[in-house]
């Protein structure tokens, strides 16, 4: 069963840095996902590791053997695109035998795989259909069956949802993570959807500018990530910069625009530039009130309905504005123009980041 090591791998074109000096590994069995802003090099990454693209330095081993110099189909990896590379004139059963067909593989054991195959993505009844007569997302099931039906356990996916439709693209990633599971495969998944992402992954790849960022569990980089681009990146959150005004045991008093907030956190001194960072989902809004405990007041000047949520952008003192995703099922709702009171539980909600010596903008650029 194949795990995966890249070192050190390098890929320049011209004075583009595609891939520089990336390193991972990748456990036997594991499903992880890269993700990152579009020319990360995510895409060129797997290139790499399929013998696609050949690296200008580092090294690639599967199962701890160098595969550098060994052709595409030596490597024994499956390779999905993000788009659908079946062969038009061969019905499903043709294309799923077609790898074995072209390795000379006896016709009972194609059969008998083929038939495997069909059962594995519930396709027996649609054999004989040729790929324009099935659904896109039948024809990528079909594409992943070939690809799985070579014999190979490490398997590259390359946007391969990306072509189809949300309901379908939804339904069709726990189908690849099923799969995965059941027969015990390596995946590797790159993405541009973060929600796709989040949902299936064991383990996060963040990209940025042709490094790796963070690597962590979707949870973790998701609620507590070490640097603020997969802060960013990963889901939506506001950002505020402040500056800490008292350090205490264990937490830290940031003020941001007048308002003193207090931060779980410990390292920082007195009079450090920070960032902020404060979810959507952690902020409640209120009708605007001078009573009780809350954290800004502001007016409510976008409302979008997101079907689970609804996302208010608020702007609060100085112009700053402030996004809160509300549940649906919150008993009030607002309107734009409507004064409200932003109410955030300081201790369990917000994570404090140095300010980036880049500065703010360049640091979350998704360039």
């Amino acid at each position: 069963m194949p795990k995966l090591d890249l070192v050190g791998i390098s890929k320049q074109y011209g004075k583009i840095e595609a891939l520089d000096n990336v390193s991972l590994h990748i456990n036997n069995k594991e499903y992880v996902c890269i993700i990152g802003p579009s020319g990360c090099g995510k895409s060129t990454l797997i290139k790499c590791i399929a013998g696609i693209i050949q690296p200008d330095q580092g090294q690639i081993l599967i199962d701890d053997q160098p595969v550098n110099t060994l052709l595409i189909e030596d490597r024994k990896i499956g390779y999905v695109f993000q788009d659908i590379a079946l062969f038009p004139h061969m019905t499903v059963r043709e294309n799923l035998a077609y790898g074995l067909t072209v390795r000379g593989t006896k016709s009972g054991q194609i059969a008998t795989v083929t038939n495997e195959m069909l059962d594995l993505i519930s396709m027996r009844e649609r054999s004989k259909s040729l790929p324009l007569e099935l659904s896109g997302g039948a024809q990528q099931k079909v594409a992943v069956a070939r690809a799985i039906a070579t014999g190979s356990y490490l398997f590259l996916l390359d946007e391969p949802l990306g072509a189809l439709d949300a309901l379908v693209r939804a339904e069709l990633r726990y189908e690849l993570k099923r799969l995965a599971s059941d027969l015990g495969l390596t995946i590797i998944h790159v993405t541009h959807d973060q929600e796709e992402a989040l949902s299936i992954a064991d383990r996060l790849v963040v990209m940025k500018r042709g490094r790796i960022v963070e690597i962590g569990k979707p949870a973790d980089i998701y609620f507590s990530p070490k640097t603020l681009f997969a802060e960013n990146f990963v889901g939506e959150t506001n950002l505020l910069e402040g500056r800490v005004v008292e350090v205490g045991e264990g937490s830290t008093v940031v003020e941001i625009g007048g308002q003193r907030i207090t931060v779980p956190d410990h390292g920082r001194k007195e009079g450090d530039r920070v960032v902020v960072s404060i979810r959507p989902e952690s902020i409640a809004l209120a009708p605007s009130t001078r009573l009780g405990p809350k954290m800004w007041s502001g007016k409510v000047d976008q409302v979008t309905f997101l079907g689970s949520i609804t996302r208010y952008r608020v702007t609060i003192e100085d112009g700053v504005e402030l996004v809160a995703h509300v549940p649906v099922t919150s008993e009030k709702e607002f309107d734009v123009g409507e004064s409200v009171d932003l109410l955030v539980d300081q201790v369990k909600h917000m994570l404090l980041f140095d300010y980036p010596a880049e500065g703010l903008e360049r640091e979350i650029a998704l360039e």
